[in-house]
C-alpha cells in the first residue's frame, strides 16, 4: 500500500497570519493534527508513504525518513522521480501511474484542485485537502478505506 503525499497543504497547512515553523533539520514543522491522521492511517494499513511534493529532491530519501521522524511519523520513504520536465502534479501522477504497473493499492493525499482532472479510476483515489486545514480526520479515514477496497479487489 502506497500513500503519494504532497506536504504543502497537507501536512503543513498555509496560513497568512503565521509565518510557518522551520525546524532545526531545515524543514517545515507539521501541523500535530495531519501528523496525528497520517499516523492513524500508516498504522491501520501499514502504507508507505510516495513523496509527490514540490520539495521532493530537497532532500535523500533517507533524509526525509528523518525528517518524518523530527516530527513523529515513522514510515519508509521515497521521493517520486524528480521532476525534469516542469510537469504539473496532476500530469505527475499521470506518469507514475503509467510507468508504474503496479497493482499495489494507493491514495492520494494532495491540496492541488487540478487533481480533479485525472481520469476516474485515480481520481477515486484521491483526497483533495483543504490547503489551509490540512489532513482531517475524516479524510484519514476515508484514505484508510481507499487502501482497503483497493488492497481486496488486488487479492
Amino acid at each position: 500500500m502506497l500513500i503519494l503525499l504532497d506536504i504543502d497543504g497537507v501536512m503543513v497547512p498555509a496560513t497568512s497570519w503565521r509565518p510557518t515553523e522551520i525546524l532545526s533539520d531545515g524543514f517545515a514543522n507539521f501541523s500535530s493534527r495531519a501528523v496525528s491522521n497520517l499516523q492513524n492511517i500508516i498504522y491501520n494499513t501499514g502504507a508507505r508513504i510516495l513523496l509527490t511534493t514540490s520539495h521532493k529532491s530537497k532532500f535523500s530519501n533517507s533524509e526525509w525518513e528523518i525528517i518524518f521522524k523530527n516530527r513523529g511519523i515513522i514510515a519508509n520513504i521515497t521521493a517520486l522521480e524528480p521532476n525534469l520536465d516542469n510537469l504539473n502534479r496532476k500530469e505527475e501522477i499521470l506518469r507514475w501511474c503509467n510507468k508504474t504497473n503496479s497493482s499495489e493499492s494507493f491514495v492520494i493525499l494532495d491540496d492541488d484542485k487540478t487533481l480533479n482532472g485525472l481520469p476516474d479510476y485515480i481520481k477515486n483515489k484521491a483526497i483533495i485537502t483543504s490547503g489551509t486545514v490540512g489532513l482531517t480526520t475524516d479524510q484519514a479515514l476515508e484514505a484508510i478505506d481507499i487502501l482497503r477496497k483497493e488492497e481486496f479487489a488486488v487479492i
